[in-house]
């Protein structure tokens, strides 16, 4: 399977739901571990690295939890679209064929790669052009 055929293949799946990148100081791991725990959604994640924690939550469960959560930076509102297809770890070019066709279009785009389905977190505004985009890729 090349780049082309796993985007030919793969459902568009979003849960039209709102979500929020909440960028945290290191310290704060331990909230937003503890936050992740308790959230319970089917699409969240914590990034952490040496500069920087962050946690990507639905709009919703940080007005639940945002008091645990001082001193955050916050995204704009975006949505989830995920490729539901499992990809090959071995498959090159996904991402960029994806990234290429939506930067064509001027819209930014967050990707998430899990072990075996990619995601794009993508700003509201952009996201019923983006799937436009994509869903014409699809039928090309």
């Amino acid at each position: 399977m090349n780049a082309k055929q796993a985007l030919q293949q793969a459902t568009l799946y979003t849960d039209d739901t709102p979500y929020l990148m909440i960028g945290l100081h290191p310290r704060a791991i331990t909230a937003a571990a503890g936050v992740l725990a308790e959230v319970g959604e089917p699409f969240s994640t914590l990034i952490v690295d040496k500069d920087e924690v962050t946690l990507i939550i639905s709009s919703d469960a940080y007005q639940e939890f945002e008091k645990r959560l001082p001193d955050a930076r916050l995204s704009e509102p975006m949505r989830l679209l995920t490729f539901d297809l499992v990809l090959p770890m071995e498959l090159t070019g996904f991402m960029a064929l994806v990234s290429n066709l939506l930067a064509e279009g001027e819209i930014p785009i967050i990707p998430l790669g899990a072990f075996e389905r990619d995601h794009l977190l993508i700003a509201e505004a952009h996201f019923p052009k983006a799937m436009e985009i994509l869903e014409k890729a699809k039928d090309a």
